[in-house]
């Protein structure tokens, strides 16, 4: 497995509001914690990617985007061959962005648009071309839908510890009771804890971590049963359902269209 530290590749010296870059990591590369003085959009073309931080997990599939603000401290985990494009924005660039971490859908002009950026000189001509492609980048990233594969995890110590016990085995039998028993309070207490220390019901919670964990198995080609079976769901057909709740589309419709995104990005590479 390939380890790498990361400098700040945002440039903060380069005079322009966007700095873009490109690279190719193997499969099972970590990007060990770092922050960016700029606000970073990474872009997978191909590949899944998590993204850790000390607020949450992001799972980013193929042809998705991480918006990650200025400063916030962040690992990234390479799950197969992925390309990624980075766009780098000063804080005068962005004011309309989330001041956290989000998955973004990548429209198809968006994604033209990425995959141009990358081409570019540093110290692009503003009046340009080149600055009429940086500057429709800005305008499409306000116009990029947000995809909930976000797991926010909580402050408190020990609410956390059980949420990472969690993502080691994670399982839909496990219910609110359970945990409001685990944490020693009433349901009704746990339930306004954790809604107040995650911004998610508990049943949310757990639905996208199952989803997270099943995401890089169906990627790398698990049959739906399998990772379906060993979540605690009874048969495919429930999983397949709360799959299409969180993610918009059933596991196989998910994964084709994932498929031919990709198979396009490497066409027009």
């Amino acid at each position: 497995m390939e380890f790498r530290f990361e400098r700040d590749h945002s440039r903060p010296e380069v005079q322009r509001p966007i700095v873009a870059r490109g690279i190719d990591y193997e499969n099972g590369s970590v990007v060990h914690s770092h922050s960016h003085a700029r606000a970073q959009l990474l872009y997978g073309s191909t590949g899944t990617v998590m993204i850790e931080t000390p607020r949450g997990a992001w799972m980013m599939p193929p042809e998705h985007a991480l918006w990650i603000p200025a400063g916030v401290a962040h690992e990234v985990r390479m799950m197969g061959q992925v390309t990624i494009h980075s766009l780098y924005f000063t804080p005068d660039s962005v004011t309309a962005m989330p001041s956290t971490c989000v998955v973004l859908g990548i429209m198809p002009l968006m994604r033209s648009l990425l995959a141009e950026a990358v081409t570019l000189p540093l110290e692009y001509d503003l009046g340009g071309r080149d600055g009429l492609v940086m500057a429709l980048i800005q305008a499409e990233l306000l116009r990029l839908p947000e995809v909930p594969l976000s797991l926010p995890l909580p402050r408190d110590p020990k609410l956390a510890r059980q949420c990472r016990a969690f993502l080691t085995h994670p399982t839909q039998h496990d219910t609110t009771d359970d945990w409001a028993r685990e944490s020693h309070v009433s349901r009704r207490t746990f339930t306004r804890k954790f809604k107040a220390e995650t911004g998610l019901s508990f049943v949310a919670w757990r639905q996208q971590a199952c989803v997270m964990a099943a995401l890089p198995r169906l990627v790398a080609g698990e049959a739906i049963t399998s990772v379906a079976l060993d979540l605690g769901y009874s048969n495919p057909a429930a999983f397949s359902a709360m799959f299409a709740r969180t993610l918009g589309a059933a596991p196989r419709a998910y994964l084709a269209n994932a498929s031919d995104d990709a198979a396009a990005a490497q066409t027009r590479r």
